[in-house]
């Protein structure tokens, strides 16, 4: 049975005289939302009666909100793909991906992604949903994603995500010795002028952050754990190939392929506020098994 996405408050005196129109805005629903409700099939119900956005709530109302059905984007198919699923409940999920998937499908790869995945899960469970990726990972970066599953959902999380207020924590193998224990890359970052997929930093580039701590150190390679206050494309690979040391296996970047054929980059943590429950929730996942092989074949310094 396919169920639609609704949410639902109970009214007390605090919120009594307020139109409904007022008190969802409160609640952070979008007036592109509360169009979609009107003209697509959602309903607004006070007490299980059909209202309009104008009705003034009054103390012991039940106001339920039914949002319009969603269904996937055209040519987004439903695949059998194997889900790591950290965390699941009525709004959210939380994946591991691993290496060699793409979030979302490419003119390159047109199936096979993680949105392939999710809607294919979705049909399978009846989840009246489609595919909402709320953190992205490039194809061959393995770790921790994050989805909504609900346009509203998304919504919450992206105002979430401007604020700073969801945060990941990657683990990297940055190739030659980085001297400092810790430091902070301040480098605006762009499209590089002959090429629809490299970027670098260039002065005319979007602001990008990252932090950056040394964790371990390796005759090769140094081990670091990395936080972004930004999310610019191949943030972390330009970054770290700007200050002279790319990613193991990062070959678009520079990086020594000897030891790994991939970018050796992990979001292995999680945390936010739960956009419903308001608890606070972090999730964490283990260096695969091609950057755990590594740390055992390579001794530490």
């Amino acid at each position: 049975m396919v169920t639609q996405f609704q949410l639902e408050w109970g009214i007390d005196a605090s919120n009594a005289g307020m139109l409904v129109k007022e008190f969802l805005k409160v609640k952070e629903i979008s007036r592109s939302a509360l169009t979609d409700i009107k003209f697509n099939g959602g309903h607004i119900l006070v007490n299980n009666e059909e209202v309009n956005v104008r009705y003034k709530l009054l103390d012991g109302d039940n106001l339920r909100i039914i949002f319009p059905p969603e269904s996937p984007s055209e040519g987004l198919k439903g695949e059998e793909i194997p889900l790591e699923i950290l965390f699941e409940d009525d709004y959210l999920l939380v994946v591991n991906k691993p290496a060699g998937i793409n979030t979302i499908p490419s003119r390159e790869h047109p199936d096979g992604s993680l949105a392939n995945a999710l809607v294919g899960y979705y049909e399978n469970k009846g989840i009246q949903a489609t595919s909402h990726i709320v953190t992205r990972l490039d194809r061959d970066t393995s770790g921790i994603v994050l989805i909504a599953k609900h346009r509203h959902v998304h919504h919450l999380f992206s105002l979430m995500q401007r604020s700073g207020r969801v945060k990941r924590t990657y683990e990297a193998f940055a190739g030659g010795s980085v001297m400092e224990d810790k430091g902070t890359i301040t480098a605006p970052i762009g499209r590089k002028m002959d090429s629809i997929i490299e970027r670098e930093v260039r002065d005319d580039g979007q602001y990008a952050c990252t932090h950056f701590e040394v964790i371990g150190r390796h005759p090769s390679f140094t081990r670091i754990e990395l936080n972004l206050e930004t999310g610019r494309t191949h943030q972390i690979r330009v970054h770290l190939s700007y200050i002279g040391h790319p990613l193991l296996g990062d070959d678009l970047y520079g990086g020594e392929t000897s030891l790994i054929e991939r970018q050796a980059l992990h979001c292995k943590k999680i945390k936010f506020t739960h956009p419903f429950s308001h608890e606070t929730m972090s999730f964490t996942a283990l260096l695969p098994g091609d950057m755990q092989d590594i740390l055992k074949a390579v001794p530490h310094l």
